[in-house]
């Protein structure tokens, strides 16, 4: 984990902005995934194509199959549209080893289940932190679905003032809309919001506005226990 800014005003930090996948949520499969990781043959794929699958749906930036016009479109564009995330999604399975359309139907059912998400284990505990000492929180994410009932069915909405969510407003990371966006809802100028993700190209963009910076890796949840505590109270947040 490391910080960065533009700003030295590091004292006067009084909202924060974080990303979703792979900074406060993760997707992560488990058992009852096994039935839909089989290859083109019906064969249960080894764990390395697991996992390279697993990336392949949950990469922030570029594309990771070879796409055509048309792909390239849906896939740049996916963050905007149901729609083009689904084509964008399909095609990605389609050309990583799940070319049966009901069973790619199926995984990406499971991506856009926000009850599927893994939350990191100090994702609370900073939510919950950061409201208590009145820092106002956004969730600002590139993504195509409501992920709010991810955070409602543990009661963590209540510590989060903002949902900023590309699909509902048309902008995505890197963009400057979108953290524009955000901080006008937060009430808050950029010098004073900390912005933490896991993308150093899409989240570290909101230092172009001034925002202060915090990339997190976006490790299996077992293995960064920590990271989003510490992001914070480098800044004296905690």
């Amino acid at each position: 984990m490391s910080i960065d800014s533009t700003s030295d005003q590091y004292g006067q930090i009084t909202a924060t902005l974080f990303d979703f996948s792979g900074t406060l949520f993760r997707l992560e499969e488990n058992s009852d995934w096994d039935e839909h990781f089989v290859d083109h043959a019906g064969e249960p794929m080894d764990v390395h194509a697991q996992a390279e699958l697993m990336r392949r749906m949950t990469a922030p930036v570029g594309p990771t199959v070879d796409m055509d016009e048309a792909g390239l479109h849906a896939w740049n564009n996916r963050d905007r549209d149901p729609t083009l995330h689904r084509q964008a999604y399909l095609d990605v399975l389609a050309k990583s080893g799940v070319p049966d359309r009901a069973r790619a139907e199926a995984l990406y059912s499971l991506l856009i289940d926000p009850a599927r998400w893994v939350p990191y284990p100090d994702a609370g505990e900073v939510l919950k932190s950061l409201s208590e000492k009145g820092i106002r929180t956004a969730v600002l994410s590139n993504i195509a679905f409501d992920i709010r009932p991810a955070f409602v069915a543990r009661g963590w909405d209540i510590w989060v003032d903002e949902f900023v969510l590309s699909f509902e407003i048309g902008a995505v990371k890197p963009e400057l809309e979108i953290f524009e966006y955000a901080l006008s809802q937060l009430d808050v100028d950029a010098e004073r919001a900390l912005m933490v993700g896991d993308s150093e190209i899409a989240d570290g963009a909101a230092r172009e506005l001034g925002c202060a910076f915090a990339l997190v890796d976006p490790l299996p949840t077992a293995q960064r226990p920590r990271a989003l505590l510490e992001a914070v109270a480098k800044l004296g947040l905690l």
